[in-house]
């Protein structure tokens, strides 16, 4: 058995069923075993792309999100995502073809040090040793990707690791792919409760891998449990997260923090005033030791607790526990700020992005399974501030832009039965536009939504701000036909310029069988 026959036997051991990816020299013989495995490739346009779509495919499952690419340039093109995905907290196993071992040290083809390229912005990164350990090699990187708080990792594969037969290799079992659990004692739990029956305005935290998306009605659950509002925290805008409404003006009137997994970071303003109240208590569960020392360093006595444990386990735990407390009225204070939204006004140059929200929002009412995908930029902030799914993925604490198309096409892969509904600019969606073409061959029929301004408004915005109408520069663009670029390859395109046609055009591309790309002419308007 080859080593390439050795990696695709061990994924499918893993329950892995589809693979991103983009060929390469150095990883034809994993495309040549995965025919033989029954296990899917899905060939994109840019290596970049098959990232993204590991990262979607991780949060929309729970399961590992597997990319695959070819060597040196190839595999550089895959790091940018790698990064959203660990702060997006996304089960990634990048895998990557190398050079050979045999010519370490000689100046081979794509010759490349990747695991310590790839360390900084993984969870864990490591090169194959030989071909017999691959099996085991995968399976704890698939562990170490799962295990506390979840993350990309990388194994790079040397092309005669891949070629050479195995002659005594190593079976990675079952138990072997089980994520560790750090699972909350009796002691957290009571310290936790005690807390916040003392507690008069608390709130609960949470991170990313606690999203509504990836644990349904989790939040509910343990907010009714301890009887305080629980508000995750997965936007770059922190706290100024337009999908959270007015909630900023509520979080500085608590008076106990629980923290369940969520980083003190610059989206709390590291837990300092004016963002929390001088007088607020901080109790700060985390997976990673580090975490809580980093806390205790800013927090110092306002640390009331702090606990080393799975932010998942210990959520559940909680939620089993009875408040004994009555905060109806503050609960639903909180819930009334979070819930505020803005409302279209009149316009000048396009149609309001609120418009557009308001159009997509009856599309995903009306939805079984609706999926919401939202880019960055101010397009997309007007997006998250007016439209709710119950499932979305957004562009993640890592602020990147341009992913979007990749996480809708993955969205597809992952429920092929949902409406899926992306939402970008014109400046983000020039990323990956080529996946339009790669969605049409496969059949992943999403509506993507481009908010077209003719700028980079985001930066645009700024330069209004921060140094007047007379300095702006650099930030505009075409008004590009993007909708004709994509019926160019392979998909429904329709140019928006009136805000009575969107209804209409959503229910053709919804009906059109095939990838839809929307063209809005939006007003370049500043973000809520």
């Amino acid at each position: 058995m080859r080593g390439a026959e050795v990696v695709v036997n061990t994924l499918r051991n893993a329950n892995v069923k589809h693979i991103f990816a983009l060929s390469g020299n150095q990883i034809m013989p994993i495309f040549d075993a995965c025919i033989d495995a029954g296990i899917e490739i899905y060939h994109v346009r840019h290596e970049a792309a098959a990232a993204y779509m590991a990262d979607a495919y991780a949060q929309l499952t729970g399961e590992i999100g597997v990319a695959l690419v070819t060597a040196g340039p190839g595999f550089a093109n895959s790091l940018s995502p790698l990064y959203s995905a660990k702060l997006a907290e996304s089960p990634v196993l990048l895998l990557s073809g190398d050079s050979p071992r045999a010519a370490d040290g000689k100046n081979a083809f794509q010759e490349l040090d990747q695991v310590s390229a790839s360390s900084p912005i993984t969870k864990y990164s490591c090169r194959s040793k030989n071909v017999n350990t691959i099996s085991t090699e995968i399976a704890n990187c698939i562990r170490i990707a799962k295990s506390e708080r979840p993350g990309p990792v990388h194994l790079a594969l040397p092309f005669d690791n891949l070629t050479n037969l195995a002659t005594k290799p190593e079976k990675a079992s079952q138990r072997v792919f089980k994520p560790k659990r750090k699972n909350p004692s009796l002691e957290i739990i009571n310290t936790i409760v005690r807390a916040f029956e003392n507690a008069v305005t608390p709130i609960i935290l949470t991170g990313p891998m606690l999203n509504h998306s990836r644990t349904g009605n989790l939040q509910d659950m343990l907010s009714d449990a301890l009887d305080a509002p629980t508000i995750n925290m997965e936007s770059p805008r922190g706290v100024k997260d337009p999908s959270l409404g007015k909630f900023a003006s509520m979080l500085v009137k608590s008076d106990l923090v629980l923290s369940i997994g969520k980083r003190l970071d610059f989206t709390l303003g590291n837990g300092q005033p004016p963002i929390f109240s001088p007088r607020c208590q901080f109790i700060i569960t985390d997976p990673d030791k580090e975490e809580l020392d980093q806390a205790e360093k800013i927090l110092g006595n306002k640390i009331n607790a702090a606990f080393v444990t799975n932010s998942t386990t210990l959520a559940s735990a909680l939620c089993q526990t009875k408040a004994s407390t009555n905060r109806n009225t503050w609960r639903k204070e909180v819930n009334t700020a979070i819930e505020y939204r803005p409302t279209a006004t009149s316009t000048t140059e396009g149609i309001h992005p609120a418009m557009v929200g308001e159009a997509i929002q009856t599309i995903i009412d009306g939805a079984n399974d609706p999926i919401l995908i939202v880019d960055g930029g101010e397009f997309g902030q007007w997006a998250q501030a007016t439209i709710h799914s119950p499932t979305r993925i957004i562009n993640g604490l890592s602020g990147a832009i341009g992913g979007g198309l990749c996480y809708a096409f993955a969205a597809k892969i992952a429920r092929p039965e949902s409406t899926v509904i992306a939402l970008m600019g014109d400046g983000t969606v020039g990323f990956h536009f080529a996946e339009f073409e790669t969605a049409s061959r496969y059949g992943a029929n999403f509506i993507a939504v481009i908010g077209n301004d003719a700028r980079w408004n985001a930066e645009y915005q700024i330069q209004l701000r921060d140094y007047g109408s007379q300095r702006a520069y650099g930030c505009d663009l075409r008004p590009t036909p993007y909708d004709q670029a994509a019926i160019g390859l392979g998909c429904h395109g329709a140019l928006i310029k009136n805000p009575t046609e969107l209804k209409h055009e959503l229910g053709n591309a919804l009906t059109s069988g095939m990838p839809g790309c929307l063209n809005v002419m939006i007003e370049g308007l500043p973000a809520p």
